[in-house]
């Protein structure tokens, strides 16, 4: 057991070091000093964390599934370019998602 949670945060200083990662991370920080600002209710906050975290989750995703690709095929390959477009849609959808639950909280406060 010690050894997969060891295994889980090597993932995360590796994640950590890809700067898609980072700007997610940025991101999510600007959320919570956002939230900070407006004064944020309970479930608001438990809607930020949950958007923050699924994003950063699917942009650490995306970028293993680029890191398969290239590992893969280092050549053009329209197989690969679909897989990638696929797994970067997945983070755009997220980002969409937290930026619906941003602008909700926004406007209920218009």
């Amino acid at each position: 057991m010690k050894k997969k949670f060891a295994d889980s945060f090597n993932g995360l200083k590796t994640a950590l070091k890809h700067k898609a990662v980072l700007v997610q991370c940025f991101l999510g920080a600007m959320a919570v000093i956002g939230g900070l600002i407006i004064s944020l209710d309970y479930y608001e906050w438990l809607a930020y964390i949950i958007c923050i975290f699924m994003v950063i989750s699917t942009e650490i995703m995306n970028t293993a599934v680029e890191r398969i690709g290239d590992y893969l095929n280092m050549h053009e390959d329209e197989r690969i370019k679909t897989i990638k477009d696929l797994s970067s849609g997945a983070v755009l959808t997220a980002s969409i998602g937290a930026l619906a639950v941003c602008i909700f909280s926004l406007i209920r406060r218009l």
